[in-house]
């Protein structure tokens, strides 16, 4: 993999670090642009439709969604899946990377952080709309201390698993997120003019001097919060395929689903990367941090993970067959050619593992149109994925009499709409807010100041 993706230096010219911090921080210090006032009021509207939906569906009930039964698990589901894989390539950037000493992560791992972070808040609000009356559903998902003791959980309950899981995810991401952002919010606090922004990030600064005793214990804490937040990669997304493969609904009772949950979280997650870094580039001007090196190697990540993804499809096929059991083989033999569902099959198959063949190519890796195009097709896939494994196994179970079709209704879009407003609002105010460049670590790895510049901040 080292060798794989290749150890550039930043294009930089002969920047000095002075240089870095002026461009970097002047996107903060400057009055946002028309796009993105636009940007955001078309995202924050979007957010506003979507939370409107959910509080009505709250309040008449959630029969408003498609959820029906025999499908019980209905869009919530699968979209809290899909948000919860999109969140995993911010740490794999940041924590694996780190790990392994690829040092070309640097100007790209704030911006995955903050993926994280707003993708694991998108992906909380549905299981909570889910369960009807969240203000029910939350006493059951804590200990409850009462005059008769505490009021256990029932650990035995994969909601109970997802809540554990899910939410170590975000703490973990959260504090590692934070610490990596300290120093820059140091230069932001030692650049800012008006009393209010210096009052602000120099209380998100945490009184940061960054003198040598700082910077080593900060190099400690980086790296002991790297190394916990590396098996949170694979162990979060494995326990949220263990809501399926506990299961005995057949195409849902396997094995392989935790390495194939975490092979396609860390493909969506990698594909949403690039979809947000090709626009962060050309609205910001970054081509210079956020270079085609960069793009290239995360092209080749989604092309080894996009054909682990085809893999594990192949491999389901041949369990259902190599098992013997006849309801297995049913359910995967509708999904690639019954009547009702084979379409988001192949909208799945065609996404996933057709659609990243063209990174094969180095002209197609760097060409930044056709990444970002590709990009949006690996996510329509991946949710596509997820409708495909919760709709079609529930919805043609064991018994013949109580299957029924499955449509999602006008409200689940809504929903669904207003999530990805949520997602893009929060990216919006943190690219507005804080520095998406890590610029601390930028001029780690770059190759050396001018004669003149020494080392600023």
């Amino acid at each position: 993999m080292s060798e794989l993706l290749k150890e550039e230096p930043l294009v930089l010219g002969d920047k000095s670090y002075q240089t870095v911090t002026d461009e970097v921080c002047g996107v903060l210090e400057s009055f946002p642009t028309k796009k993105w006032y636009v940007a955001f009021g078309i995202s924050s509207a979007i957010m506003m439709m979507g939370f409107a939906l959910i509080g009505y569906m709250l309040i008449k009930g959630v029969g408003l969604s498609g959820i029906r039964s025999p499908v019980n698990w209905g869009m919530m589901i699968v979209t809290f899946v899909f948000w919860v894989g999109i969140g995993h390539a911010g740490t794999l950037i940041s924590a694996i990377l780190f790990l392994c000493k690829q040092n070309w992560r640097t100007a790209i791992n704030r911006s995955a952080e903050a993926m994280t972070i707003f993708a694991v808040i998108c992906a909380g609000i549905f299981p909570l709309i889910h369960t009807g009356r969240p203000w029910y559903s939350i006493y059951w998902l804590f200990p409850y201390p009462n005059q008769m003791g505490p009021l256990w959980v029932n650990f035995r309950s994969p909601l109970i698993w997802d809540v554990f899981a899910v939410s170590t995810y975000f703490t973990i991401s959260l504090v590692f997120w934070y610490t990596g952002l300290v120093p820059d919010l140091a230069t932001v606090r030692d650049r800012a003019k008006h009393w209010f922004r210096k009052r602000v990030y120099g209380l998100l600064a945490l009184g940061w001097r960054g003198s040598g005793r700082g910077w080593s214990h900060y190099e400690i804490c980086y790296l002991i919060l790297a190394g916990i937040a590396t098996p949170l990669v694979l162990s979060v997304h494995s326990v949220v395929s263990f809501d399926f493969a506990i299961a005995i609904v057949p195409g849902w009772h396997t094995t392989i689903f935790p390495p194939y949950f975490v092979a396609g979280a860390i493909f969506s997650g990698f594909a949403m990367v690039i979809t947000l870094l090709v626009i962060a580039r050309e609205v910001f001007n970054l081509k210079e941090y956020i270079t085609m090196q960069h793009l290239d190697n995360m092209n080749k990540v989604i092309l080894a993970t996009g054909m682990l993804v085809g893999l594990a499809y192949a491999t389901e096929f041949f369990i259902a067959w190599y098992s013997g059991v006849p309801y297995e083989r049913f359910i995967f033999i509708e999904r690639a050619m019954g009547e009702y569902y084979a379409w988001a099959y192949w909208i799945m198959v065609t996404c996933n593992v057709v659609s990243p063949q063209f990174f094969w190519f180095r002209a197609c890796r760097r060409n930044i149109v056709l990444m970002f195009i590709l990009s949006i097709f690996v996510n329509i896939g991946m949710w596509f994925e997820r409708f495909v494994i919760v709709v079609t196994s529930l919805s043609q179970d064991f018994l013949p009499s109580s299957w029924r079709y499955f449509a999602l209704s006008p409200w689940d879009y809504g929903v669904l709409l207003g999530s990805f407003g949520l997602f893009f609002t929060l990216f919006l105010l943190f690219v507005r807010f804080l520095p998406m460049i890590a610029m601390a670590e930028v001029k780690s790895v770059m190759p050396s100041p001018d004669s003149k510049g020494g080392r600023h901040d």
